[in-house]
């Protein structure tokens, strides 16, 4: 089980420069967790106590590599691979080859890479736990029931992200790390846009919950922001 709230635990935090990553890292470090909050450029309005900012380009292997020697030694209790992108013009006609790989380059390569990281300072913590941000859009079971999205490369970026999800909780789970796929909602951030219907706040708090609730029996699954078990 990763830390509770007000116990000292650590938690890194990628994409924590706006969106639903900074209102993680603001829950998490109003709850007495030490937040290390990882985005390409500091906040204007900055973050609040408690947070730690690392800088980091998810799509550079080599700022991975950096953000980890800066890290080296410490335990870290949870990672939450939250940074993601959409491409910018979706659909088939306006798909590009170089968009398109630059989607798969944060949402499914860079969750791997950070893994692979900051695997010795999640040895370091008891019952460490890594959460991959997934969105159902990527489920082939559930996906294009109510959802038009046509945004190609999302889709597949986060289908993959569901298999490396599997991939690590099977390599990791005799360490004791929990390796989980969590689908946030809809969530009103630049990314969902104006017209969604569910609240950053709500999203992460629910997020948070199933992070401190999980164990390494849940190792392997994919979970709503609620709780519902979303099938691949």
């Amino acid at each position: 089980m990763a830390a509770e709230p007000g116990q000292p635990g650590t938690v890194l935090i990628t994409g924590a420069g706006r969106g639903l990553g900074r209102e993680l890292a603001r829950q998490y470090a109003r709850a007495g967790w030490r937040v290390i909050a990882c985005g390409r450029a500091f906040p204007a309005d900055g973050f609040e106590e408690r947070v730690e900012f690392q800088p980091l380009d998810v799509t550079d292997p080599a700022s991975i590599r950096s953000l980890a020697a800066q890290l080296a030694d410490r335990p870290l209790d949870v990672l939450v691979n939250n940074a993601a992108v959409r491409s910018r013009a979706p659909g088939l006609v306006a798909l590009e080859p170089e968009a398109f790989l630059d989607v798969i380059s944060a949402n499914t390569l860079a969750p791997i890479l950070m893994a692979k990281a900051l695997l010795p300072n999640l040895r370091l913590a008891a019952g460490p736990l890594i959460a991959n941000i997934g969105s159902r859009a990527g489920s082939m079971a559930e996906g294009l029931l109510d959802d038009d999205d046509d945004d190609y490369a999302y889709r597949c970026s986060k289908a993959a992200l569901n298999m490396a999800t599997v991939q690590l909780a099977r390599d990791l789970k005799p360490a004791g790390i929990t390796v989980l796929a969590l689908h946030p909602g809809w969530v009103k951030t630049d990314m969902g846009g104006p017209e969604a219907a569910l609240p950053a706040e709500d999203s992460a708090r629910g997020l948070c919950e199933i992070i401190h609730c999980a164990s390494v029996e849940d190792s392997g699954s994919f979970l709503t922001f609620d709780g519902k078990r979303v099938g691949w």
